[in-house]
């Protein structure tokens, strides 16, 4: 096996979610795309170049906007409700607060990589699974498996890799997110029969202790928006800095999914008449 040649580079990484992985209700029927549930399920990661330039950054911004008269009586902008004078937070914050963080947003220096499931497909297999193995389908396992593959070609191109988890829950879950990185370390090995001794770092952490992973909720926040709603506003600005977005259930075209790059860039002509 070819020994990767290591670059003396740190690279950093920010890890969230958008949508939730509810497939039935308490009666076990589907309730996807219900009040309530989503349609979609996304792991997006956040390469930000100058993680410290973006945490002062965006604290200048949240210091003007808290002292902004024009915010004063919001309640998501008072300390007590724990949110936008905390944290930026697209689904929290005020549709005023949001336009100027995205326009902030558009001048970091970051590659955005997102991995999509559709979760009637999600459903469906979870129910077959549960009636030939009598067996429940375990939510992490499809994060996981989600961070695998966005992970598998990253690793390798730096010598050490700072990779921080939005907390999933009440659980820092740092063993199993570490076998899922070096799972993706093994699988990037056998498709390309290169090795990497790259050092990776985890950590699981709330938005308000680092500011790259309110980055990647607004960056999910708008293409969830483009595939739930259907709404291009907020994603039509940021659409540059989105490098790779794995659509695997859209299985027109290919059948391990559709990949949007440069090359086949997305747009919301290109879902309008397939997503429901």
């Amino acid at each position: 096996m070819i020994q990767k040649e290591k670059i003396n580079q740190t690279n950093h990484y920010f890890v969230d979610e958008a949508g939730d992985l509810t497939f039935f209700d308490r009666k076990g029927r589907i309730i996807v795309g219900t009040p309530g549930a989503s349609k979609f399920f996304m792991v997006g990661v956040a390469q930000i170049f100058q993680p410290e330039q973006v945490t002062l950054e965006l604290a200048e911004l949240r210091k003007q906007l808290c002292s902004d008269p024009r915010f004063k009586d919001i309640p998501s902008m008072q300390p007590s409700a724990n949110k936008t004078a905390i944290t930026f937070h697209a689904k929290d914050d005020h549709q005023d607060v949001r336009m100027e963080v995205f326009k902030l947003m558009q001048t970091f220096e970051i590659k955005m990589y997102v991995a999509i499931r559709y979760k009637a497909e999600l459903a469906v297999a979870t129910q077959k699974t549960y009636e030939t193995l009598s067996k429940k389908t375990n939510q992490d396992d499809i994060y996981d498996d989600l961070v695998k593959r966005l992970f598998k070609d990253r690793l390798h191109k730096a010598n050490i890799n700072h990779i921080v988890f939005a907390r999933r829950g009440k659980t820092a879950r740092e063993e199993a997110l570490q076998q899922a990185i070096n799972q993706a370390k093994r699988n990037f090995e056998t498709k390309w029969k290169i090795s990497s001794d790259s050092t990776t770092i985890i950590k699981p952490a709330y938005p308000s202790e680092y500011a790259g992973l309110q980055v990647v909720d607004y960056y999910l926040w708008a293409l969830q928006r483009l595939y739930e709603r259907h709404e291009d506003k907020c994603f039509i600005p940021l659409a540059q800095k989105y490098r790779m977005i794995m659509d695997l259930d859209d299985r027109r075209n290919k059948n391990y999914g559709e990949w949007y790059t440069d090359s086949n860039p997305l747009s919301l002509d290109k879902l309008k008449w397939f997503v429901g």
